[in-house]
């Protein structure tokens, strides 16, 4: 049986210049803003409200450090996409990320989370673009499966699978953080990572 780690919020940061110590290897979550990145954080832990969890996208708009265990961080990464936020502001989140993406030294590996009901957008595929230059390993979450009837999973899931194999991703995973479907499959990854 799946034994979920303990995790405690340690800070938030708006650059890389004083990331946290000590120094420990790092899980990052990335995904457009409204994927339900804290709710899966949350789900993943089993805790309610250790991430926020906000109706109003664009919420995370910094680095956000989870200890879990003692011995790895949980990184939630600021959320891309529609977020009604100003130009400047998108862009200084995109400088954020994208620079996090090339420089983090402790970086083992990229959780990108899509809503199964959209598949990866323009902003995703952007994502991807950077994951791949930087060479940084990652799983694909496909959130919000509880979203779909059944008869919907059976006929979306072969074609996002399809589309997004030629990424090349660690593995890609159906996530419901409501129901916890697909947690101890994803644990299960995140284990195996760690253990590099």
């Amino acid at each position: 049986m799946l034994k979920i780690p303990s995790a405690t919020f340690v800070t938030s940061r708006a650059d890389l210049k004083s990331l946290p110590g000590p120094v420990l290897p790092e899980i990052a979550f990335a995904g457009r803003s409204n994927v339900g990145k804290s709710s899966l954080i949350n789900s993943l832990l089993n805790r309610h409200k250790l991430a926020l969890v906000s109706k109003r996208p664009g919420k995370t708009q910094l680095l956000n450090y989870f200890l879990v265990d003692n011995r790895y961080y949980f990184v939630d990464l600021p959320g891309y996409g529609f977020a009604r936020v100003p130009e400047a502001m998108r862009r200084k989140w995109g400088k954020l990320v994208e620079g996090y993406l090339r420089e983090s030294k402790q970086l083992r590996c990229v959780i990108l989370i899509l809503d199964i009901r959209h598949g990866a957008t323009d902003d995703d595929l952007e994502l991807l673009h950077w994951l791949q230059a930087y060479k940084r390993p990652f799983i694909l979450v496909l959130t919000k499966i509880d979203k779909l009837s059944a008869a919907e999973e059976r006929e979306e899931m072969p074609r996002l699978l399809e589309e997004l194999h030629r990424y090349k991703p660690i593995s890609i995973l159906a996530y419901s953080s409501i129901e916890h479907r697909g947690r101890e499959e994803l644990w299960n990854e995140i284990f195996e990572i760690l253990k590099d």
